[in-house]
């Protein structure tokens, strides 16, 4: 495990190098107004806060959660359905609607965080092998690399969707590691999740990076996920720990 000139360097992609929140909240409330405003008698306020709450069920449980993430049009129209029905609205179409809308706002949405690209442009220049590895499906995940020309920074590129497993697995880690020809002392991990994305890397023997939320809470990581070092942006990996 190494802190300097690692001979590979793996990133996680989405709150990563993209920033997965953008137009999140602005999204919902259009397609919710949007979709009210054409159906019967909703109430948009409701429906948003119905949202809300289902949002959270939805993606706290770690099965419906995985599935979910390989389908985001099909999981978001069942946060939608299950949100309409809870107020009184029991109503398909009208939650593929609404769904549909959002989906296509949010992808609209979607950019690098500031730097991010620099970063990856800079860190290749450096020598250094590089890995994405990202959970996700395999349409929605390599439409974001194709949009933003991800691609050409990495050797290897390994999508939950099409691997057939996602992280903390580790054997899309191992995969990684032997695509790059690296030892896991001899590599970097980098991403936002501590479960996802620093656990097995860690575990591995790989030196860990946690690119915490700058408007996240501190907390103090479970031990089997305390990151090597914590930086609010991957663009602070040019400077020196």
């Amino acid at each position: 495990m190494t802190a300097a000139a690692p001979e590979a360097i793996f990133f996680d992609m989405d709150g990563t190098i993209l920033d997965w929140q953008a137009g999140m909240a602005a999204s919902w409330q259009a397609a919710c107004r949007e979709g009210c405003a054409n159906g019967d008698s909703v109430d948009a306020n409701l429906l948003l806060a119905a949202v809300d709450a289902r949002r959270d069920w939805f993606w706290a449980h770690p099965e419906r959660s995985r599935v979910g993430r390989l389908d985001l049009d099909a999981a978001t129209r069942r946060i939608v359905a299950h949100a309409l029905a809870d107020i009184g609205h029991d109503d398909e179409a009208l939650a593929a609607t609404i769904a549909r809308d959002y989906r296509a706002r949010r992808l609209a949405a979607m950019v690098p965080y500031p730097g991010a690209i620099h970063t990856l442009a800079t860190l290749r220049s450096r020598g250094a092998k590089m890995a994405l590895i990202t959970n996700g499906g395999a349409a929605s995940q390599r439409h974001s690399i194709e949009r933003f020309g991800l691609a050409a920074y990495f050797d290897c590129i390994v999508i939950e969707g099409e691997f057939g497993c996602g992280k903390p697995d580790e054997r899309i880690f191992r995969h990684a590691l032997q695509s790059c020809g690296c030892q896991p002392e001899a590599a970097w991990m980098v991403g936002d999740n501590l479960h996802a994305d620093i656990e097995a890397p860690r575990r591995l023997g790989m030196y860990t990076v946690w690119v915490r939320d700058p408007a996240g809470d501190v907390i103090a990581p479970p031990s089997g996920a305390q990151p090597h070092r914590t930086v609010r942006a991957i663009a602070d990996l040019l400077d020196p720990a």
